[in-house]
């Protein structure tokens, strides 16, 4: 089975919205690393935003438009 390729990403938030995840993520049972990215997506989805899908890249590793 091949693995996707992830990206690490640090910020700094408001420890009261810390929890509010860790909440929300315990409640849907995921990690919130998971909760996050299910939240970007349901934003790009609500707001038009294409979020490319992994291998969506033309020959020259560029990324197709």
């Amino acid at each position: 089975m091949a693995t996707t390729k992830t990206a690490t990403l640090t910020f700094r938030i408001d420890p009261s919205l810390k929890e509010a995840l860790r909440t929300a993520a315990q409640q849907e049972h995921r990690s919130i690393a998971n909760m996050v990215e299910v939240l970007i997506r349901d934003y790009c989805e609500r707001h038009g935003i294409a979020i490319e899908s992994p291998g969506e890249t033309d020959n020259s590793g560029e990324h197709s438009v």
